[in-house]
């Protein structure tokens, strides 16, 4: 097994700690020097707040064991591409390299809907690397929906 896999397998428990709490299952990691400094999952509802993302604590955790907000040596793994809000955060904390899972087909800005990570005209750009263990990480999203619309949704509908 590949050392981003073994992260990343990391970041699925704490998706799967935001799945056992009714939360998006979504894990954020940040590492630095080869060890885990921070860890988030999505608490949207937990703490009423529409910034409580995954990748959004687990940065906020990582500065506080820095003691800085620059996160020059650090590297970010979250199992789903993070959106603008949190690629803005990356890029102001001056992650190293984001590691992600699977795509955001609907909103992803480390490349699939657009790129603010990795984007030459922003003061700061971090390498990435996609697609690990992208199944996993997209088959507990998928379930997740899956389930939610099954409840959502009346009879006969």
């Amino acid at each position: 097994m590949q050392p981003d896999e073994i992260v990343m397998r990391e970041a699925l428990r704490l998706a799967e700690k935001a799945r056992a709490a009714e939360e998006v299952p979504v894990g954020a990691l940040v590492v630095r020097d080869g060890k885990i400094i921070a860890r988030g999952y999505n608490q949207v509802e937990l703490l009423k707040d529409a910034t409580a993302h995954a990748e959004m604590l687990a940065l906020t955790a990582a500065e506080a064991a820095v003691g800085d907000w620059r996160l020059t040596d650090c590297d970010l793994y979250v199992t789903k591409e993070p959106c603008p809000m949190c690629a803005g955060a990356i890029v102001h904390t001056r992650i190293r390299r984001v590691i992600f899972g699977c795509p955001d087909i609907r909103a992803g800005a480390a490349g699939t809907v657009m790129n603010l990570v990795d984007n030459a005209a922003l003061n700061h750009r971090c390498q990435i690397t996609s697609g690990v263990l992208q199944n996993e990480c997209a088959a507990i999203l998928q379930d997740f929906f899956r389930k939610k619309r099954g409840k959502d949704e009346s009879p006969g509908v």
